[in-house]
């Protein structure tokens, strides 16, 4: 099933709605980060999550999520771009906790008590960030009390992964409602009930609910017209040009240091876990380049 994003207002223009699939790039994620199930859930979450709060930037602008919890999987940290595209990593990807009595995964346990920060950088001199306080490390309701404290705006938001007994990724996506100001208290009530009454998101994707299918199970019989549709994947920016300079920027003494001792330069990214390697013929060109 094709990981997308849509977004959507009621007709009566009350609220507006973002859903998103994104099953195929949280399990691309788990294998380049090699996460275990727990983190693996995490991570899946704040993925799904920058995505769908990425929907409302243009252009080239980026918003970056941090979760810093005191809880073993250390920190979280994902960017997203207005087209869809999103990378992050884990700090601790091989934390393994026993489930819930429920058998759930015990993500809040996992993520602990700290401080989300979401920065918004919409090409302006400086980058905005808003902080605010893990409820409860669950990451849907971190999001939407950060929605509401930082940027005024009430919203109900459920993201859910599904991880398998062979800890692939079975399903994931998520879903973001927002109510303008002065909506109908009807309609307050009305999305009250449906959203208390939906399944677990993860259970719907893996019943093959697409994201039209999500945001009709949560306004149950409101008519929404969808603004936008796209695909969303998991994508980094780095390259080996890009490291490379990196690697330049030490200068003569210390790549001429490293030559010595390693005689080669293994580089991997912490956003998708991609190795850049730089063997002695290679590191020598960037000294005579420098």
């Amino acid at each position: 099933m094709e990981d997308y994003l849509v977004r959507g207002i009621d007709e009566n223009g009350q609220f507006r709605v973002f859903a998103a699939v994104t099953t195929n790039l949280v399990e691309e994620a788990r294998q380049r980060h090699d996460t275990w199930p727990v983190a693996s859930a995490a991570l899946g979450r704040v993925l799904t999550a920058g995505l769908l709060l990425g929907a409302n930037l243009k252009g080239d602008d980026l918003i970056t999520l941090r979760v810093f919890g005191n809880g073993p999987l250390g920190a979280i940290t994902v960017s997203a771009n207005a087209g869809g595209e999103v990378r992050g990593y884990v700090q601790e990807p091989h934390i393994d906790l026993p489930s819930t009595p429920a058998g759930k995964l015990p993500v809040g346990a996992a993520v602990g008590q700290g401080l989300l920060h979401v920065t918004k950088d919409l090409g302006l001199k400086e980058p905005f960030t808003g902080s605010t306080e893990l409820v409860s490390g669950e990451i849907g309701e971190d999001i939407a009390q950060y929605l509401v404290t930082s940027e005024q705006t009430p919203s109900a938001v459920s993201l859910g992964v599904l991880v398998g007994p062979d800890a692939r990724v079975k399903a994931a996506g998520g879903l973001i409602v927002q109510l303008f100001p002065g909506a109908d208290e009807e309609i307050l009530t009305h999305l009250e009930k449906s959203l208390a009454e939906m399944p677990p998101i993860s259970s719907l994707v893996n019943l093959k609910l697409q994201p039209e299918d999500l945001v009709a199970r949560a306004v149950d019989g409101l008519n929404i017209h969808f603004l936008e549709k796209h695909p969303v994947r998991f994508a980094c920016k780095c390259s080996r040009e890009k490291v490379g300079d990196i690697l330049a920027a030490m200068g003569k003494k210390d790549i001429e240091k490293l030559l010595k001792e390693q005689g080669r330069a293994e580089v991997r990214c912490h956003f998708c876990g991609e190795s850049y390697i730089f063997e002695a013929p290679d590191l020598q060109e960037i000294v005579l380049n420098s």
